[in-house]
């Protein structure tokens, strides 16, 4: 009768034939690294990069370079809030530093421009909907009044209608600029030398 073997004892054959490879360890370690500079440079953009990329060694620094940008790159969306702008452009000032690419930093500069024209025209939309749908709202209120035989007052949002009227109006408005962020991206990518 065979000889029953343990689970590591088994594992250990399966393995047997893998080899650590120094320079891949050094690579996922660079790129790890890399990842952690660019979230250390988003929250605190005066330490820079540029310092941090020429002490890396040659070998790696394609690596690091890789783990900065995927972190960075993620950062070019359209704000939500006047705060986001802030770290859209920190973003782009790292992306500038590892693309090194002349031609990114006016494209993005644009960009940034069209995102201060962006978060303008959001208060105008959410303005101009809230406007446009009060009067329904205010005709279902007094409707709610009518029926209760008190006063109420409905939040906008808690009205199932108005909130897919907003998101409707606010979706085609973000569809305009969405296409300039993902154009952003594309063109990042390729300077960068991604495909």
């Amino acid at each position: 009768m065979g000889r029953i073997k343990s689970a590591l004892e088994l594992a250990l054959e399966r393995t047997e034939s893998v080899k650590s490879d120094k320079g891949t360890i050094d690579q996922f370690e660079a790129k790890q690294r890399g990842k952690k500079l660019a979230n250390a440079f988003l929250e605190n953009p005066k330490d820079g990069l540029e310092g941090e990329l020429k002490k890396t060694p040659k070998e790696q620094l394609g690596a690091l370079k890789q783990g900065i940008f995927d972190v960075l790159i993620a950062q070019v969306t359209l704000p939500i809030t006047k705060d986001d702008e802030k770290r859209i452009e920190t973003a782009g000032k790292g992306l500038q530093a590892v693309i090194g690419d002349s031609r990114f930093g006016g494209l993005y500069k644009q960009f940034l421009q069209a995102l201060s024209q962006y978060l303008g025209e959001l208060a105008q939309y959410d303005e101009a909907i809230r406007r446009q749908y009060a009067p329904k709202l205010r005709q279902k209120e007094e409707e709610l009044a009518r029926r209760l035989g008190r006063h109420v007052q409905i939040d906008p949002f808690q009205d199932p209608e108005f909130v897919a009227f907003y998101n409707q109006n606010m979706n085609a408005l973000k569809g305009n600029y969405q296409a300039m962020a993902d154009e952003v991206r594309k063109q990042a990518a390729e300077l960068f030398g991604q495909p």
